[in-house]
C-alpha cells in the first residue's frame, strides 16, 4: 500500500480524490493544459484569421487546441512509460524515457500539423509563421513540443512528492 503525504491527509480529501490527484496521467494532463493554453494564445497571429477573430471565438479555438495538446502529452507520457517499463519513470527520469517523451510529442505534432494544414484543411499558417524546410510544418508547434514537455515533467515531479518514498525504490531497482 502506498504511503500518503501527511499534508494531503490533513486536508481531509476523500480517498478517491487523493488517488485521482496522485495519478500521473491526470497530473500530466493538467499541467499540459496550463502550459499549452498561453502558448496557443501567443501563437494566434501565426495562423490565418486568428488575430482578427472575435475574442470568444479565439478562446474556444485555443481551448480546443489545448485539450488536444493535453491528450498528446498524456500519449507521449504513456509511450515513455512503456520505454521505461514504469508509469513512474518521471520521478527519476533517465535519458531514454525522457527522449521518447519529447520525440513522441514532436512526431505526433508533425503528423497532426501536416494533416490539419493539408488534406483536413483545419487551419492555415499566416505569412508570419516560420515553416521548417523539408517538413512543411510551422516552427512554433515544433518549439512547443521541445520547450513545454520538460517544464511539464518538472511540475509533475514536484506535484507527486509523497509517492517518492514508496515508488522511487521500484524505479531505481
Amino acid at each position: 500500500m502506498r504511503r500518503t503525504d501527511p499534508a494531503r491527509r490533513a486536508v481531509g480529501l476523500p480517498a478517491i480524490l487523493r488517488q485521482a490527484i496522485d495519478l500521473p496521467e491526470l497530473n500530466f494532463a493538467v499541467f499540459a493544459f496550463l502550459l499549452n493554453f498561453p502558448w496557443e494564445f501567443l501563437q494566434t497571429p501565426l495562423y490565418v484569421g486568428m488575430a482578427e477573430a472575435p475574442h470568444w471565438v479565439a478562446t474556444k479555438v485555443c481551448a480546443f487546441a489545448t485539450l488536444g495538446d493535453a491528450v498528446i502529452m498524456v500519449v507521449a507520457y504513456w509511450l515513455a512509460a512503456v520505454a521505461a517499463r514504469s508509469r513512474y519513470w518521471f520521478l527519476k527520469p533517465r535519458q531514454w524515457p525522457t527522449t521518447v517523451f519529447i520525440l513522441a510529442g514532436i512526431a505526433i505534432t508533425i503528423v497532426l500539423e501536416l494533416l490539419a494544414t493539408g488534406p483536413l484543411d483545419r487551419w492555415q499558417y499566416a505569412a508570419a509563421m516560420p515553416v521548417v524546410p523539408f517538413l512543411s510544418v510551422g516552427l512554433t508547434p515544433l518549439l512547443q513540443w521541445l520547450v513545454l514537455p520538460p517544464i511539464c515533467l518538472w511540475f509533475v515531479r514536484r506535484q507527486i512528492p509523497g509517492q517518492k518514498s514508496g515508488i522511487s525504490k521500484a524505479v531505481t531497482d
